[in-house]
């Protein structure tokens, strides 16, 4: 079966020469959840969900619980008993219906799958109906495992408009982030990406850049930003528990004198807004253990 894929995507997978691999990896792409995604989730102490506040700007923010807090309530129908902490840019616009991308990593195996779909707020937090699942490759997903779920601690939220020194900091220390982006139809998809420390560049205080690795050849993310440069991403502070969430627009640099080893092209991204939330998650996570394809 074709995927609908959107002129967006066809554009960068053209311009990749990988269109033709994109339809067939593509017919993996499912409305339904298969069992074994449903147990995936059900074992799954953290989520990522993409969407857009109540100005239209993109965000990523993280979700945490006890296991089974994401759980499959159907065919295509997913729950989250959870919702964003108040101070999260989320936790307004998601009281409303709304487009939602969500992926659900497991650093320990390195296994990650990702769901779009349309939101509704729940008595106990959001109830998701599936209109894209699928699978990812394990590439460039840092092994880690969860070491202490900590007692709720003070959270504290503080926003910016660009990023002091220990921000500039916390973005050249990781070695993953999240992406939210969306199709030209408002649907929101969540991506992860990940190498090693420093892969995500400081070109100023508001100016990002950071390499596209070879992946599923889809370009979903690419895709997105080809059509809707609006952007967020969210780095975790795995140690810590806190989150450093950015929101601001993106553009793909297919200049080749600014790739780093390993890139089929740049990314560069502008910010408007920072968010660090201190005790965003009671979860405490172990030292990475980097993956051996990073560039």
């Amino acid at each position: 079966m074709s995927v609908a894929f959107h002129p967006g995507e066809l554009a960068v997978q053209d311009r990749m020469g990988q269109a033709e691999i994109a339809q067939h990896v593509g017919r993996m792409i499912r409305p339904d959840i298969p069992p074994a995604a449903a147990q995936f989730l059900a074992l799954q102490p953290v989520i990522v969900v993409a969407a857009a506040d109540t100005a239209g700007r993109l965000w990523a923010s993280q979700l945490s619980g006890p296991l089974g807090f994401v759980h499959a309530s159907g065919d295509r129908t997913i729950e989250i008993d959870t919702v964003p902490a108040e101070g999260d840019p989320l936790a307004e616009s998601l009281r409303s219906p709304s487009h939602l991308g969500m992926i659900a990593l497991q650093p320990q195996l390195r296994r990650r799958m990702r769901v779009n779909g349309s939101a509704t707020p729940t008595a106990t937090g959001l109830h998701l109906d599936t209109d894209q699942v699928y699978s990812n490759c394990p590439k460039y997903i840092s092994r880690r495992s969860v070491e202490t779920w900590s007692a709720d601690g003070p959270v504290t939220v503080r926003r910016s408009t660009a990023l002091d020194a220990a921000q500039q900091r916390v973005v050249t220390d990781a070695d993953a982030f999240f992406i939210a982006s969306a199709d030209p139809n408002g649907n929101a998809d969540a991506s992860h990406r990940g190498g090693n420390p420093g892969f995500l560049q400081v070109l100023s205080p508001t100016r990002l850049r950071w390499p596209d690795y070879r992946g599923n050849s889809m370009f979903m993310t690419l895709g997105n930003i080809a059509a809707d440069p609006r952007c967020g991403l969210l780095i975790p502070g795995w140690r810590t528990g806190s989150t450093l969430q950015l929101t601001g627009t993106a553009e793909i640099t297919w200049d080749e004198t600014t790739f780093t080893t390993g890139a089929q092209c740049s990314i560069d991204f502008t910010l408007t807004e920072a968010v660090e939330i201190s005790g965003a998650t009671p979860l405490r996570w172990s030292e990475p253990e980097l993956s051996p394809v990073n560039p």
